[in-house]
């Protein structure tokens, strides 16, 4: 029998090996940050960065290979899901009229591409848009730190990988913290707006890192997110928004390093 136990432990291992852990070496970057002489203001965050500079194939290997390992645990969320599709698949009837467990039951299918990818888009503008303002008000603010997205050099894969980087981003997190956290915490008969607060704050914990504006930004998204997830079940469009968002923040930053000021 599945009990309320069993559902905590299994989101608290979930975690343990993903983005909890994130969110906990996170809270210690910025515990770090703010103990340097340095304002955190003039402190920069480096994403994307290179191995092996000197050996663009190697670096290559390196890149890819984070990437794949980093959706290790879609995939075990995708098995644990189909042992006990519950409430996922028993929602998911309600716009499909079949059961349909593991990561089909959050909605990462292409049973809807057009309508995914326009929701998507939707999301990553008024998402995106309102970030990139908040972030610069942060960086103003003295709160934030300068968020240095590309760091890749100027390789002839730079930009795929950017692109399966960000793609890997929303995969990992849409899927984690919103389609499979939110499922387990109602399985787990979590109320709702407390389901929602922790994926939320979670969301917001890993990327502490950043800075208390990056927590702050992404403690909204978190909630917008889950709220569209609650009303759709599904989790496709999170990751198209996610991943259009990081693929313009990160080729972005590429592009225009060194010629924008702001930057």
């Amino acid at each position: 029998m599945i009990t309320r136990r069993t559902l905590h432990t299994e989101m608290l291992v979930v975690l343990g090996m993903s983005l909890g852990a994130s969110a906990i070496w996170s809270i210690l970057r910025i515990i770090e940050r703010h103990t340097r002489p340095v304002p955190i203001s003039q402190q920069t965050s480096a994403l994307n960065t290179t191995v092996t500079p000197d050996r663009p194939w190697l670096d290559l290997a390196y890149q890819l290979v984070g990437i794949g390992l980093a959706l290790v645990p879609v995939a075990l969320v995708g098995y644990l899901l189909t042992q006990l599709p519950g409430l996922t698949a028993a929602a998911d009837t309600r716009h499909t009229g079949s059961i349909r467990p593991g990561l089909a039951g959050l909605g990462l299918d292409l049973r809807r591409p057009w309508r995914d990818l326009g929701l998507g888009v939707g999301l990553a503008v008024l998402i995106g848009v309102p970030g990139l303002g908040f972030y610069l008000a942060a960086r103003a603010m003295g709160s934030n730190t300068t968020v240095a997205a590309a760091n890749l050099g100027e390789s002839w894969w730079t930009v795929p990988v950017l692109v399966l980087s960000a793609l890997q981003n929303g995969i990992v997190e849409e899927v984690i913290v919103v389609g499979y956290l939110l499922t387990r915490m109602e399985q787990a008969q979590w109320r709702l707006p407390v389901a929602i607060a922790v994926s939320a704050v979670i969301r917001g914990a890993y990327h502490l890192y950043q800075g208390f504006g990056g927590f702050v930004g992404n403690v909204v998204m978190g909630v917008v997110f889950a709220l569209v997830w609650r009303r759709t079940r599904r989790v496709a469009p999170l990751v198209v928004a996610h991943a259009l968002i990081d693929i313009v923040a990160f080729i972005g930053y590429a592009v225009l390093k060194g010629h924008v000021g702001w930057l």
